[in-house]
């Protein structure tokens, strides 16, 4: 048997009586067409998931009797990734690649060189992509998305989350020590700053490193702003060797 389809229970809805609501009820019956009697996963962002049995449907509820219920905890090494912000159609491929990598949270901030202006909050379809790409891989928790207007000045002296290692990636050649996975193997927060489409400016790099940032590199190539986001996240998949 095949593994269960997955449906997302906002947090403040994940207690019983539990049941799927909106487009997640609209999605199990409607489209996949599930029945009475079938077994969904559903989960809530946080850790928190299980396998239920669906109860009832109807047009806008679908009902689900808990089989199981898991909670996964909060990774030991946590990564933050944070992008200078893009105008870019491969945004949802690096939201959607950051939660299959295991990203603990994703930071969007305003660089000099971003395509745009970054939206007041974060877009109710950054999350849509995020919950999509739980689903597929099987993950229960999301990573936070946070969003930084004032850019690196603001960004570089950001007392939290309480980042214990922060490191700059920057493509300028006299950087020559690489980020490597023991550079992100340690206990708590790590954030990891990449720029944007365009790279970073002299200017804001000596604002990351002033603050304290450890200037690294990841090779000699120029790497677009979602690669080099990933290969970060790749390394730091690599450093975690309980995958947590």
């Amino acid at each position: 048997m095949g593994r269960p389809d997955a449906f997302f229970l906002p947090p403040e809805a994940f207690a019983a009586p539990f049941a799927l609501t909106g487009g997640e009820a609209n999605h199990c019956a409607k489209v996949l067409r599930k029945r009475p009697g079938e077994v969904v996963r559903a989960f809530d962002g946080l850790g928190r998931d299980g396998l239920f049995t669906i109860t009832a449907i109807s047009r806008s509820c679908v009902d689900l009797e808990p089989i199981s219920i898991d909670e996964t905890p909060r990774p030991e090494r946590r990564l933050h990734l944070a992008a200078g912000f893009s105008r870019s159609a491969r945004r949802d491929f690096f939201l959607e690649k950051a939660v299959e990598l295991g990203a603990a949270g994703i930071v969007f901030w305003q660089a000099e060189h971003s395509q745009g202006k970054m939206p007041d909050a974060p877009k109710e379809a950054w999350t849509a992509t995020l919950i999509a790409a739980a689903k597929q891989c099987g993950a229960a928790r999301l990573p936070g998305i946070a969003l930084f207007p004032g850019g690196a000045a603001a960004l570089a002296v950001a007392p939290e989350p309480a980042w214990v290692r922060r490191f700059l990636l920057w493509e300028d050649p006299a950087v020559s020590r690489p980020l490597l996975p023991a550079d992100l193997a340690e206990p708590g927060d790590t954030l990891c700053v990449v720029g944007p489409e365009g790279g970073l400016t002299d200017a804001e790099a000596s604002l990351f490193v002033n603050a304290g940032f450890v200037p690294a590199t990841l090779g000699s190539r120029v790497l677009r702003w979602e690669t080099a986001a990933l290969a970060v996240l790749a390394i730091g998949l690599v450093a975690r060797p309980d995958r947590g």
